[in-house]
């Protein structure tokens, strides 16, 4: 992260240049000087740089793919400041925006809670704090639309890693605050998104920042968009379309970005008849009082689809204790591979998602070293509600019963006949049991194995291997872990 080009006076006023975009570090040894100073905002004229523009000490940038230089940043005797929470928060956000009036505001701010205004930031009357609000709720909602419209195209594989590239064009300064988002969602795959706005690569190991890029010409389509685009088709819910909440959610201008949008009209003109199916057969499943058994009557049906499938699994109560949403599996129908857990854990209640907290990690972690990607493998657990004691504000995982287990089965079997894998990975006994209808000791029944009447292969869960107490057994479980993966790969792509 670049530095501010030292403040230089002129006059009675204080020239500051800072770096093109989100300067969050030049900003922060910028305010720190001037407060040292005691400059007021009324003497600070602030400036950005140009695209491309360097301040001193600016970091030198890296190839996206390559690995980045070192930051230089410029060293301050200045004594760092003691903010409250929301001022810092309103900061970092605020930053991002493209408005270039947003130094001055955020240091009026400062200034002001320096100087006996220490709530101020928790009053929304305030003029200046009502404004900086909108300009941190812009950018907010920016992150969001980032996070949910970039689309990787396939490069080809270079030094056996896949290599993948999006465009984006964001209204706000916000590449350098999604970043880790998709470091930790694609650790696996070497990736680079270009914007007008800067640019971001991962390689593996690094992030690499850029200056802004011009809209590049790529590929049309590939295997990897075909599997999205399957998977989209998927989990359509023709009973939600709404055709002006969908433009409001999603607007014109990341259409010719997203590949699933030319599927958008096809599948709008089908909704009707869709959902006219869906009502027919839930109006001829037998009438119950109690909804628990009016659902299991419907989805005993025999769903058409994944999406309808899945619709029936999320409509369904929690038939374990403490469960608030069914965590639905995520992957592409026709996924050559799938892994299945246990249950969703705390994060993943939370997030809606399979495997986004710590064992989830852990497992991303093992499936990149032995060559798996996330999105082309389904992902899914036996058991969709998470099971947990409330035990003061913290929520503990326990451990599904067989009886549970067996409720869900049926859930499972048909997901998986809709996905059809060509084998199936179970990690932990609860998986085992769930996909074979028998009790398996994992230590025993690892490796190649049939699981019902799907090839399989059984492993441990990752959660196992953040209970092991003694570092020793934890590396070999891991190791033992990335090599199991690495064998279902080899398995399941000979299938």
């Amino acid at each position: 992260m670049s530095a501010p080009v030292a403040p230089a006076a002129t006059g009675d006023i204080r020239a500051v240049t800072l770096r093109f975009g989100a300067d969050l570090a030049g900003f922060r040894a910028a305010v720190r000087a001037l407060v040292a100073a005691q400059v007021p905002p009324a003497g600070v004229a602030w400036a950005m740089a140009a695209p491309g523009g360097r301040t001193s000490a600016e970091t030198e940038r890296a190839d996206l793919f390559g690995i980045p230089a070192a930051a230089a940043g410029t060293p301050t005797d200045a004594p760092a400041l003691s903010l409250p929470r929301a001022v810092a928060g309103l900061v970092d956000l605020v930053l991002c925006h493209r408005e270039p009036e947003r130094f001055a505001r955020l240091y009026t701010l400062i200034w002001r809670v320096l100087h006996g205004e220490r709530q101020l930031a928790d009053n929304p009357a305030d003029p200046l704090v009502h404004r900086l609000g909108l300009m941190a709720k812009a950018v907010r909602r920016d992150i969001h639309k980032m996070h949910a419209f970039v689309r990787f195209k396939a490069l080809g594989m270079e030094n056996g890693r896949e290599r993948f590239v999006a465009w984006f064009e964001p209204d706000h300064f916000i590449v350098e605050a999604v970043a880790p988002f998709f470091r930790k969602r694609f650790p696996a795959m070497d990736w680079a998104i270009l914007t007008p706005a800067g640019t971001v690569g991962w390689n593996g190991e690094h992030l690499a920042f850029g200056p802004p890029a011009g809209r590049p010409h790529l590929p049309e389509g590939d295997g990897f968009e075909e599997g999205w685009l399957a998977y989209y088709a998927s989990v359509f819910n023709p009973a939600r379309a709404n055709p002006t909440m969908m433009r409001a959610e999603m607007p014109k201008k990341y259409w010719p970005n997203l590949p699933e949008a030319r599927l958008i009209p096809g599948l709008l003109e089908g909704a009707p008849a869709r959902v006219a199916d869906m009502i027919a057969r839930e109006a001829s499943a037998p009438r119950k009082r109690d909804p628990v058994r009016a659902v299991a009557a419907m989805a005993h049906q025999a769903p058409a689809s994944l999406a309808e499938l899945n619709a029936l699994i999320s409509a369904t109560p929690a038939f374990v204790s403490g469960g608030t949403r069914a965590v639905l599996g995520e992957g592409p129908p026709g996924a050559v591979l799938a892994l299945v857990g246990e249950q969703p854990g705390d994060q993943e209640d939370v997030e809606g998602r399979p495997f986004v907290g710590p064992a989830g990690q852990l497992l991303m972690k093992a499936m990149a070293e032995a060559g798996l990607v996330r999105e082309a493998t389904y992902l899914t657990n036996a058991v969709k509600h998470f099971k947990f004691v409330q035990r003061g504000k913290r929520r503990l995982h326990q451990k599904p019963t067989g009886g549970e287990v067996k409720h869900y089965r049926w859930w499972l079997d048909a997901e998986l006949d809709f996905v059809k894998p060509r084998l199936v990975v179970a990690l932990g006994g609860t998986a085992a049991l769930a996909l074979s209808g028998e009790t398996l000791a994992v230590t025993r029944a690892r490796g190649p194995r049939p699981l019902g009447a799907r090839d399989g292969l059984v492993t441990y869960h990752p959660s196992y291997l953040l209970r092991l107490p003694d570092e020793t057994a934890r590396r070999e479980a891991y190791a033992a872990l990335v090599a199991d993966l690495t064998l279902a790969k080899t398995l399941a792509e000979a299938a």
